[in-house]
C-alpha cells in the first residue's frame, strides 16, 4: 500500500551469518536508504533479518526485498567463494499500523539478540541500527 511501512522478515535457509557477514548484510540494506526505501531501522541476527522500511513511491516492496536478498547473496556468496542460495524465497511483511505498533517492533527488533542469548544487553550487539530523523 502506496505510503505505508512495513515490518518485514527474511530467513537463512541454512547455516548462521558471521558477525563480519552480519556487518555485509546490514550496509547492504542500508545502501538502499533513499534510493528505493526510507528505511527505520534493521536488525540482521545471525539466521534472520528484521527491518522496518518505507518503499520510495512506483517502488514496490516485493522489488525492494528481491533486491535486498538477491544483492546480500551474491555479496556473501563471493566473500565465501560458493554459489549457495542463502535466503528462503519468501519474506513476512506486515503493514505498520501506528505509532504504538511501530515502537512494538522497534523494540523487539532492538531486544532480539537478549532473547537469543547473544548478549546480555541490546545495545552491545553490533547488527542493529535505526535510521536517525530525516
Amino acid at each position: 500500500m502506496e505510503g505505508s511501512y512495513y515490518f518485514v522478515t527474511f530467513r537463512l535457509r541454512k547455516g548462521f551469518l558471521s558477525r563480519e557477514e552480519v556487518l555485509l548484510v546490514q550496509s547492504h540494506i542500508k545502501a538502499g536508504h533513499g534510493k528505493y526505501y526510507r528505511l527505520i531501522a534493521v536488525q540482521v541476527m545471525s539466521n534472520h533479518v528484521h527491518l522496518i522500511l518505507q518503499p520510495n513511491e512506483g517502488v514496490a516492496l516485493s522489488r525492494i526485498m528481491g533486491g535486498v536478498k538477491c544483492v546480500s547473496a551474491h555479496l556473501l556468496n563471493l566473500k565465501r567463494g560458493s554459489s549457495d542460495s542463502l535466503w528462503y524465497d519468501e519474506s513476512f511483511d506486515r503493514i505498520v499500523r501506528n505509532q504504538k505498533e511501530l515502537d512494538e517492533k522497534l523494540k523487539y527488533m532492538y531486544e532480539n539478540p537478549v532473547k537469543a542469548g547473544i548478549v546480555e544487553r541490546p545495545e552491545d550487539y553490533w547488527g542493529w541500527f535505526l535510521q536517525e530523523s530525516d
